[in-house]
């Protein structure tokens, strides 16, 4: 799974990218301070498993902090996009292929309208953020267009006159931006059968809901903390009331990861608290309290795990799934349900041994829950958070 984090020059993206992952990435207020695109691994945050039987979790991959999980997940940050980006400006026709694989997007804007159009610094509140949102999706749209209209005249007429199936043929051809037969059926069910005379506003339709489809997007509405913030956030959710904004301060949240990773304070990501562990200085104190006065206590944590497990969980519909005996959690070492799968909410038994090993899946006899020790079928539907034991043949 890889999530996306997109959005225009010095909006705080890279900022929140660090602040969800803690990599090492350059941040700075002008432009394109991000050329290459950083892969990065966050965390989605859940409630350990293993507590539910008095114990800790012993994750292979991630980590367990208090009575939480904090599962990976694959994050991109490509380089600010710009008005034109999908006609190159700024380089943008190679910031916006790095996201071709991207399952998901998360568009960060700067709700306090203090960067300009072009990422460059203005008064706080002089700009209207609502002009980012518009010009992200229509970048993005009009990048989907250029695909789908490289080589359509020599596309469409081999479809009409080989007589071949428009949903399956298109699937095809834009697979690299994850677009199944599923997908596209229900959006060319009203088309004309010959593709050779869909007009340039078809397209652009088909280019728009295939965009939407397969880079679902969340809008982190960063810099929150700044005086009029809210209002313009308040605004925007007015605006686009079909759209997922989700208020944030990603340089909140990386001051207390980083202070927490100092030990200078007890930080359990996504909660509205810290406690302060050692002496600081009153700089640091101030700063501190400006945190949980004008972020935590208004807005109940800084924004950014919420934004990741919306994401994942709710945007990506995806479920957390665990390998585990009924009479032992360990695995041969001792750690206790190492390993967790996220996999789309549906997943069948079957699907989940075939995910922990093809073996497992060929020869599948019968799963048994962990937590009600009930024998489950190859065709059962799990549940978010089981614990399954695969038996075979």
């Amino acid at each position: 799974m890889l999530i996306g984090v997109v959005g225009k020059p010095s909006c705080g993206k890279s900022t929140f990218f660090k602040a969800a992952t803690l990599a090492d990435v350059e941040i700075a207020n002008y432009p394109f301070t991000t050329i290459k695109p950083n892969h990065a691994v966050g965390f989605v945050k859940i409630k350990d498993p293993a507590i539910d039987f008095d114990k800790h979790s012993n994750p292979r991959m991630g980590y367990v902090q208090e009575d939480f999980r904090f599962v990976p997940i694959d994050l991109i940050d490509v380089a600010g996009l710009v008005p034109g980006a999908h006609e190159g400006a700024g380089m943008g026709s190679q910031f916006l292929n790095d996201l071709n694989q991207a399952d998901a997007l998360i568009h960060v804007i700067d709700i306090s309208g203090s960067t300009n159009e072009k990422g460059e610094s203005v008064q706080a509140l002089s700009y209207n953020p609502s002009e980012d949102i518009r010009f992200l999706e229509l970048e993005l749209d009009m990048w989907y267009l250029g695909i789908l209209k490289k080589g359509w005249e020599k596309f469409a007429r081999g479809v009409h006159q080989e007589h071949k199936d428009i949903s399956k043929a298109l699937a095809k051809q834009l697979s690299g931006l994850k677009v199944t037969e599923e997908i596209v059926k229900p959006l060319v069910a009203n088309l004309s059968k010959d593709p050779t005379s869909w007009s340039e506003k078809n397209l652009l339709d088909l280019a728009s809901e295939l965009r939407k489809q397969t880079k679902p997007m969340i809008i982190a509405a960063n810099k929150i903390d700044v005086p009029g913030a809210e209002e313009n956030f308040k605004r925007l959710k007015k605006e686009f009331p079909n759209l997922i904004i989700i208020p944030c301060s990603s340089e909140s949240e990386l001051a207390l990861k980083e202070a927490h990773v100092h030990e200078l304070i007890e930080y359990l990501p996504g909660e509205n608290n810290f406690k302060i562990k050692k002496e600081i200085s009153e700089k640091q104190k101030a700063g501190l309290e400006f945190i949980q006065e004008n972020v935590l206590k208004k807005f109940e944590s800084t924004g950014v795990q919420a934004i990741l497990n919306k994401v994942v969980f709710e945007i990506l519909n995806q479920i957390c799934l665990f390998p585990g005996g009924v009479k032992k959690l360990e695995d041969s070492k001792g750690n206790v349900i190492p390993d967790c799968f996220l996999m789309p909410n549906g997943t069948t038994a079957l699907g989940f041994a075939f995910r922990l090993h093809t073996d497992f899946g060929n020869k599948f006899a019968k799963a048994i829950n962990v937590r009600t020790k009930l024998a489950i079928g190859k065709e059962y539907k799990l549940k978010n958070m089981d614990i399954i034991e695969i038996l075979t043949n």
